[in-house]
């Protein structure tokens, strides 16, 4: 026992004794660190220097080095966005030897001064002889404000940045500007970057710009005198340029809307406005204009329809209406209403309408055609007065009191009070009923209406489709809609038939169409002024779709605080509605789509129609018509003849290169001159549509054709 207590206690002191040496190993270990660190600093040298003094005055470094910025496209791939490189012009004015320094140095300043006209000749000598003689720093910017990539190639044949013996010095400094060759059109929607960052501020830029920026690279720079970087050699990482977005945008639907509403807003002096356009199954924002009263003009300051939250007025109360048929299966046309005469003592305030005297008994469909306050706030009071919690249930079921979650930054969600907020009070239902004491956005507004027009299937607005690497596809963002209907079929049809109605015989009447049908909803609120409604102060809207028998487009006009006429001229009927109306017509008229195939007109045997063109093109009008396509084995030049059986006969039409005076009846005028022009015919014509008479005339020792076009 006594032997194994000592062997225990020797192990113990064994162990003790070791960690004692380790310690003492660690502790000699980091003397000798500190020790080499401080020899290293200011004892030890390298070619005539300590090591300290190389580590304060190295200038060369790695830097990082941006990447090219991803370009912006339209929902036609034209250019919305992109970078362009611009540079800063320099010069190491110790780079070059002494001969050819003092040779060129004063053509450089020559140079300069003609080109720039910026500074004489001598100013440049100046500068750069005291940069040489060590009187400034060495590197010498020769202008401050940068100059284009064409201007730049110019420069490369100048003394100091073409590369010649005993020469150089000269140096780009590149730097990238955003370009947008449509702005200010879409700006905000477009989005702009921070001067400082590079980063996207609002729109686009903002919500895609990790995309968009791509990968920084790394590169050993050589930091001159006053801190400028001068790149040497190649990259030692690539950067890596960003993806391309290419978004929903129409350019010339975005026109379309821009300049209708622009035009209302200048004719009423309004504070601002906003116009929203959507294809209805997609979801697809086609345009989003902004317009802001700024300095005697309207620019895109901010966007609001994604951040406009405000009272909408009237055209809320479609959600109410939709609300009462679901909950009740009631027939609109049918369900009467006292409206009475335009005064209604609702609990502790008075609910008006516009109409002098008042609506009397109407129809629920006719509450809505004709706007009525008072009857919106009995129909809510009556359904849903014991159960409001109700009420508040079916806004949800309609997606008002969501965001609607489009992929782009700054939405701002919507403010629609319920039971336990705590302003709630008695009268809340009835506001709520007919568009007040809530916050929503003309896009959550428009959304709804999208809805109803996509037969209450609810789709999320989208403005950015596709995300692409060149020509190579790294994402797709598919429209999405909810399979969950927002009300029942029925319900839909009713609320689709009072939209009508309110362009048919009701509150936007002064917008029918002959060439189409337009179903929409007109909101007039009175704008809350320090904690008060006023009257007079009107926030105007019209929200809708068309054509309304087959939807393909909805749209949204908002116009706020309109100025200058009568009362009743500053309410949505005669404000919104009339952009809404000319921003539709100019889409019906641009998108082919919405028109109806004309019947060719009945020919005799001696009215057939000749087409003559290019083959791919005839192609295309054959396919367009309905008729026979031209066959695979006509290649280039063909003329077609359409019978009175409607019925086409192609034949190849290659003789026209080879003819002196080619026989061009049928053709289009852009063929008729290429062909006419490359012979050296000089070209005169009249009329408009294809040519159907041709005349070989002279003019002097010119050889003239007059072409007549029907």
């Amino acid at each position: 026992m006594k032997a194994g207590v000592q062997s225990g206690i020797s192990n113990k002191k064994a162990l003790i004794m070791r960690a004692y040496l380790m310690a003492i190993i660690l502790a000699a270990m980091g003397v000798a660190v500190v020790v080499k660190l401080i020899r290293v600093q200011y004892i030890d040298t390298y070619k005539g220097k300590k090591w300290l003094e190389y580590a304060r005055f190295n200038n060369e470094r790695f830097d990082t080095i941006p990447a090219t910025r991803g370009n912006i496209f339209s929902n036609d791939s034209s250019l919305l966005a992109t970078s362009l490189p611009y540079y800063f012009i320099g010069i190491d004015t110790r780079t070059a030897d002494t001969d050819y320094f003092e040779e060129n140095v004063g053509l450089l300043a020559r140079k300069l001064a003609d080109r720039f006209k910026e500074h004489p000749p001598e100013y440049y000598i100046r500068r750069m002889r005291d940069a040489r003689n060590h009187k400034a720093p060495r590197y010498v910017r020769l202008r401050q404000s940068n100059i284009t990539h064409q201007e730049r190639n110019e420069l490369l044949d100048w003394p100091f940045f073409k590369r010649q013996k005993g020469g150089g010095g000269g140096k780009f400094e590149r730097v990238y500007r955003r370009y947008e060759p449509f702005s200010p059109m879409a700006s905000r929607a477009i989005g702009s970057l921070n001067p400082k960052t590079g980063k996207g501020l609002v729109g686009v830029e903002a919500s895609f710009d990790k995309e968009l920026s791509g990968k920084k690279g790394l590169q050993l720079v050589e930091v001159v005198e006053g801190g400028l970087r001068i790149p040497i050699g190649s990259f030692d990482l690539k950067p890596e340029p960003g993806l391309d977005v290419f978004t929903t945008l129409d350019m010339n639907i975005q026109d379309m809307a821009e300049s209708a509403l622009r035009q209302a807003l200048a004719t009423y002096q309004a504070d601002y406005g906003c116009a929203i356009v959507m294809e209805v199954a997609t979801g697809e924002i086609r345009a989003m204009a902004n317009l802001t009263h700024q300095k005697g003009t309207y620019r895109e300051v901010r966007n609001y329809a994604l951040a406009g939250g405000t009272d909408p007025g009237s055209t809320f109360k479609l959600a109410t209406l939709m609300a009462v048929a679901e909950e009740t299966g009631m027939d609109l046309t049918k369900e009467k209403v006292q409206t009475g005469g335009g005064r209604l003592k609702y609990k502790s305030v008075t609910i008006t309408d516009t109409k002098r005297g008042g609506h009397g008994t109407i129809t629920a469909q006719e509450v809505l055609e004709k706007s009525s306050n008072i009857g919106t706030v009995l129909l809510a009071h009556k359904y849903f007065g014991n159960h409001p919690e109700k009420y508040i249930q079916y806004l949800d079921k309609f997606h008002l009191r969501q965001p609607t979650g489009i992929h782009m930054k700054g939405e701002l969600p919507p403010y629609i009070k319920d039971k336990t907020s705590p302003t709630w009070s008695k009268v809340t239902l009835g506001f709520l009923s007919h568009g007040y004491e809530m916050k929503v956005t003309p896009l959550q507004i428009l959304a709804f209406y999208n809805a109803v027009a996509n037969n209450g299937y609810w789709v999320r607005p989208m403005i950015v489709k596709q995300i692409r690497n060149n020509h190579e596809q790294v994402d797709v963002i598919e429209p999405y809609v909810d399979h969950t209907p927002i009300a029942s079929a029925a319900t839909i049809r009713k609320v689709q038939d009072a939209l009508k109605g309110v362009v048919a015989q009701g509150t936007a009447r002064n917008i029918r169409s002959t060439h189409y049908p337009i179903a929409g909803k007109t909101g007039t609120a009175q704008r809350l002024v320090n904690g008060q409604y006023v009257r007079g102060r009107y926030y105007n809207s019209f929200a809708g779709y068309f054509p309304a028998d087959n939807p393909k487009y909805s749209c949204l006009v908002a116009i706020d605080s309109p100025r200058g006429f009568s009362m009743e001229r500053l309410y949505a009927g005669s404000v919104a509605a009339p952009v809404f109306k000319e921003i539709a017509d100019r889409i019906f008229a641009y998108d082919v789509s919405l028109h109806q195939p004309q019947p060719l007109p009945e020919l005799k045997q001696s009215d057939a129609v000749r087409v003559a063109g290019l083959k791919n093109d005839m192609q295309s009008i054959a396919r367009t018509l309905g008729l026979h396509t031209v066959p695979d084995e006509l290649q280039g030049w063909v003329s077609g003849r359409l019978d009175p059986k409607q019925e086409v006969t192609w034949a190849s039409s290659e003789q026209l290169s080879d003819q002196a005076f080619p026989d061009l009846k049928g053709m289009a005028l852009r063929d008729a001159l290429f062909i006419l022009e490359n012979k050296g015919y000089k070209i005169r014509y009249k009329g408009a549509g294809k040519v159907v008479a041709q005349e070989l005339r002279r003019s002097g020792v010119h050889k003239e054709v007059l072409l007549t076009l029907r």
